[in-house]
């Protein structure tokens, strides 16, 4: 029962992450993204602020991952494995979004958005549940 509850706590966690990404992110480019006709200006930011932003922010998201990820599978192995997926898409994925603001999204505006999508959103985690349900699967065969 424990083990189900701190699941759920996790997932809320990312959640809350979400659903407060206003108000305790530095991220200027919220609304720019939101702007269904793409016509919104390029924001004016603070380079230190927002990466540490984006930082403090894959660090909640990354917390809460694991909490998620270690309770489900109970393998303390595996959560590793799933802090180093994580880890390696975000040192690949963060300077390329870097690299599309540096540019002001001249790379094309979808390439750039759904980059940002893998700095701020923990979509690892969508991918590292079901192969580590395979593999547990695979290994109960």
């Amino acid at each position: 029962m424990l083990r189900w509850l701190l699941v759920l706590i996790g997932f809320a966690g990312l959640i809350a992450v979400r659903g407060l990404e206003d108000s305790i992110f530095y991220d200027p480019f919220l609304t720019y993204f939101e702007s269904a006709d793409h016509s919104a200006v390029f924001p004016d930011f603070v380079w230190g602020k927002l990466i540490a932003g984006y930082l403090f922010r894959f660090l909640l998201n990354t917390v809460f991952s694991l909490i998620i990820v270690h309770f489900l599978f109970q393998d303390k192995a595996w959560t590793r494995q799933a802090l180093i997926l994580i880890l390696l898409v975000f040192v690949l994925v963060f300077p390329i979004y870097l690299y599309c603001i540096q540019d002001r999204f001249q790379f094309g505006y979808l390439f750039s958005f759904y980059i940002r999508r893998f700095v701020i959103q923990p979509l690892t985690l969508i991918l590292v549940i079901p192969i580590f349900y395979y593999r547990k699967k695979m290994l109960q065969d």
